[in-house]
């Protein structure tokens, strides 16, 4: 925060309603902080939030838009070096002070596309770029990491990781967490394509990345993935693949199974992972959404590699479409399976032995999000009938109650509805009044507060956890966005 805003804190601002209310029934208040508090301004997104907002005929609606676009951008920069030549950005996600990898990632990239009008968000974007390839170069198993010292930045201290068992070994000046997820690695793929796509010029690398860690970080990431591909007993002994993790905890998903290594597996051709984006763990290690988020994600960003030459063009592109072709082949062989009622449906995690679990969980990436990600089209057979399954209640963590429905998570318990998996459900349809629908949902599920939470209870509406959480906020943002591009006077 500025020298003009001493000991503000978002975490307590966002628990009160603040003045001017909507106009609507709603009364939704404005919960952006007072302009001298936010961590960083752009002009072009700011822009952006007018000329959208003057299109959204509803007041609570209108407001609530105004409170989500921009929220990353208004609290959760936490540290932004922009005199250096390479610039560097440590965005944390809201209430805990690390930055995790796939949350920053999903946290920007709704504004990337604005890049090309702001130079100034450009640098921002391209920090967060350098800063996590710096991360990954260095440990690329954890799923969130403490600031740099350089930052003058207190560390965030995780309670719960002071004896966790973990290898490879993490550096605690670096790792916040070592949870190894693998949408982590396909979300620092993502962003980073997804900069050089809007602020590259053909043939060359985007501007403003250190492309030497850059290039470190992909490779060691993809050194990891080959390695996960792996089974867990080759010849009668067990494979080499070196991750593992185990915690003393009270809850089962806060370590892994087969003494930190996870559930066997079978060679597939996919990846596994020991958590999930929820960062529960996982009970079969191939996890499907995440690995169609990593196929897609290697296929964009293998031209990037081939465009800054060397190792990576000469090898890391082939590799990074090699993978890419293994783990979808692999998600088709192994994880569509036969639902009784919904026909043929992906699964959310299988081992390559039969074992598979048929579920959904509200976190992105997730078999509802599977158009979003880009890995089908919204009007595959399969993705449908996926889609069906998911949003009812053969899908056990589903949700309905007179407050709200939808997907929730094993993360936060029963009857309680994410407004992320509210989001997603409209980002991935094509019906205009499920559309609205879900916008309508989620300005009437923030307990009176104006934000998108982590979760909201499907029957009591002031029930609620975490009162700030800017990538769900952000998710919500770019639905409406969306909505009002594709439909006109829709809210």
């Amino acid at each position: 925060m500025g020298a003009a805003c001493p000991g503000f804190n978002y975490n307590e601002w966002a628990t009160v309603a603040h003045p001017p209310l909507s106009g609507g029934p709603l009364r939704i208040p404005a919960m952006r902080p007072p302009a001298e508090c936010r961590t960083f301004g752009s002009d072009a997104v700011e822009r952006v939030i007018a000329e959208v907002s003057g299109r959204i005929r509803d007041p609570d609606v209108r407001q609530l838009f105004g409170n989500t676009m921009a929220n990353t951008l208004d609290t959760a920069i936490a540290w932004h070096d922009n005199a250096s030549a390479v610039p560097y950005t440590f965005v944390i996600t809201g209430d805990i002070n690390a930055q995790w990898t796939r949350d920053s990632a999903n946290q920007l990239l709704p504004l990337v596309p604005y890049v090309g009008r702001d130079a100034g968000l450009q640098r921002l974007v391209a920090g967060l770029v350098n800063m996590q390839a710096e991360q990954i170069a260095e440990y690329p198993f954890a799923n969130a990491y403490k600031p740099p010292a350089r930052s003058g930045l207190a560390a965030g201290e995780n309670g719960w990781a002071r004896k966790d068992t973990v290898r490879p070994p993490a550096d605690a000046r670096l790792v916040f967490e070592a949870k190894f997820e693998i949408d982590s690695l396909a979300a620092f793929f993502k962003l980073s394509a997804a900069y050089w796509r809007q602020a590259g010029t053909a043939g060359e690398a985007a501007p403003l990345v250190d492309t030497r860690v850059w290039g470190r970080a992909a490779m060691r990431a993809l050194d990891v993935l080959e390695q996960l591909q792996q089974p867990t007993y080759a010849g009668g002994r067990l494979g080499n693949a070196t991750v593992s993790f185990l915690r003393e905890a009270t809850r089962p998903t806060e370590s892994s199974f087969g003494g930190g290594r996870g559930n066997p597996v079978r060679r597939t051709g996919m990846v596994r992972t020991l958590f999930r984006p929820s960062d529960d763990s996982a009970t079969f290690p191939f996890f499907v959404p995440g690995n169609a988020m990593l196929a897609v994600e290697l296929e964009r960003v293998a031209p990037l590699m081939e465009a800054l030459g060397g190792e990576l063009a000469a090898a890391g592109a082939a590799r990074a479409r090699a993978l890419a072709r293994d783990i979808r082949a692999g998600i088709y062989a192994h994880a569509v399976a036969e639902h009784p009622r919904h026909g043929r449906v992906f699964a959310f995690e299988v081992d390559g032995y039969g074992g598979r679990v048929l579920m959904d969980d509200a976190n992105v990436p997730s078999l509802l999000a599977l158009p979003y990600l880009g890995f089908v089209d919204q009007a595959d057979d399969v993705y449908q009938n996926t889609r069906r399954m998911v949003l009812s209640e053969d899908n056990p963590w589903y949700f309905s109650g007179p407050h709200a429905e939808g997907v929730g998570s094993p993360h936060t318990g029963f009857l309680s509805v994410w407004p992320m998996a509210v989001a997603v459900r409209a980002l991935t349809s094509s019906d205009r009044q499920e559309i609205q629908d879900a916008i309508r949902m989620l300005a009437r599920t923030t307990a009176g507060l104006g934000l998108a939470h982590e979760s909201v209870s499907a029957s009591q509406p002031a029930v609620y956890t975490r009162p700030w959480f800017a990538w769900c906020n952000g998710v919500v943002g770019e639905l409406i966005m969306r909505a009002v591009e594709r439909f006109p006077g829709i809210i």
